[in-house]
């Protein structure tokens, strides 16, 4: 079974970390009682209630109610700003799974028509974390702004969970976009889109197909197919991808058998001790303590489907990234970032009108959540330029 961590060791030291047969996460470095009828009742006036309360919240325009199972208190990574409205809103994808997602408005734009954006996260994350808060901060510039939590991750629907998909997950993007130009608050010719780690790379592959989408910002950007089919840096060896695919198609003969789809191992250990990769010290910082670790994500706690990375294997993103074009794209990327080349190569790929900013002394996760090393200046600069 393979991780995304696995394909970067892959790379490096094809074969390396087998044990049992699984390569290990860094190759190397889970008749009726009585008065049964009673409680069937109090149980439905209790979902009633709870139904009731949410239905009452006051809404924003064209919002749609949240079903109770969604939390509906605030359980974000970053503090609440008294300068935006928020509320989670639902709605679903081309291929009818339900998205969750938290739509954040400016304060005092009721009568406005805004321009609007749709924020995705790093791959394996979800909406509380690093895609929220890029939408706040930009709420707070006068944007109205939604995060979401792609298929089978987070709130959102779909099952088996934990599972991703190129073609779904793309969709997401442009899923989030249909939401967006039916509120009556939203210039539906004004919707851009900033698309984090993972995240960017599906926000291209959707801005590719999708011309509702105006203008594209990407910060710490990766290709997940790319990285899945040729590891990092493109290093991977054939030998190493036959080997990844053989095990692959295996499983999926252990999958049938068993009835359910097995999990993958972890993204990150239980603790670093014995790590010396800083790659995974830099992740463990943010998902595994205080500053950015959320019980619904997947590189928090728990695992992706141990046959995630075919849908990604085959399927290269970012093959008509110059057909974004006329529309434009700011690459953002940091100067010690291990990722940085996926932005470049990508900026290379793409088509004027195009930028590439480099935040010095910045490293992948930093345009995370350290606001004072991301550029959000010139995010909302570039933003106001292309959806005047």
């Amino acid at each position: 079974m393979f991780s995304l961590s696995c394909i970067v060791r892959a790379a490096c030291a094809p074969g390396r970390g087998v044990n049992n047969g699984l390569p290990h996460l860094f190759c190397p470095p889970p008749g009726r009682s009585k008065g049964w009828g009673r409680q069937v009742v109090r149980a439905g006036v209790l979902m009633l209630l709870l139904a009731n309360a949410v239905m009452a919240q006051t809404a924003l325009p064209g919002a749609q109610a949240m079903p109770v199972s969604v939390t509906q208190t605030w359980d974000k990574v970053f503090p609440q700003s008294p300068q935006v409205d928020h509320q989670k809103v639902s709605f679903e994808n081309r291929y009818g799974i339900r998205l969750v997602a938290d739509l954040y408005m400016p304060k005092g734009t009721d009568k406005k028509l805004l321009a609007a954006l749709v924020v995705a996260g790093p791959f394996g994350s979800v909406k509380e974390q690093v895609s929220g808060l890029y939408a706040q901060k930009m709420a707070e510039r006068g944007y109205l702004t939604l995060a979401f939590d792609p298929s089978y991750t987070g709130e959102s629907g779909g099952e088996p969970r934990n599972l991703a998909s190129a073609e779904i997950n793309t969709d997401d993007v442009s899923a989030a976009v249909d939401y967006l130009g039916l509120l009556d608050s939203v210039d539906r010719q004004r919707i851009g889109v900033i698309g984090i780690c993972g995240g960017g790379g599906m926000s291209l592959n959707a801005a590719a197909i999708d011309t509702r989408i105006r203008a594209v910002v990407t910060a710490s950007m990766y290709d997940i197919s790319r990285l899945m089919a040729r590891g990092y840096y493109d290093a991977m060896s054939h030998e190493a991808r036959a080997g990844m695919v053989q095990q692959l198609s295996e499983q999926r003969w252990r999958d049938a058998e068993q009835g359910r789809f097995a999990d993958g191992p972890p993204f990150l250990p239980d603790t670093l001790e014995g790590v010396t990769d800083p790659v995974v010290k830099m992740y463990f910082d943010y998902y595994r303590t205080p500053r950015g670790y959320h019980p619904r994500s997947v590189n928090s706690r728990g695992a992706f489907t141990a046959t995630m990375p075919l849908s990604f294997m085959n399927m290269p993103m970012l093959t008509h990234i110059d057909e974004i074009s006329p529309r434009p794209v700011l690459f953002i990327a940091g100067a010690k970032a291990h990722s940085r080349y996926f932005s470049e190569d990508a900026y290379k790929a793409a088509a004027e009108p195009k930028q590439l900013l480099i935040v010095g002394d910045a490293i992948h996760t930093d345009l995370y959540d350290r606001v004072d090393k991301i550029p959000f200046d010139a995010i909302t600069a570039f933003f106001d330029r292309s959806l005047h």
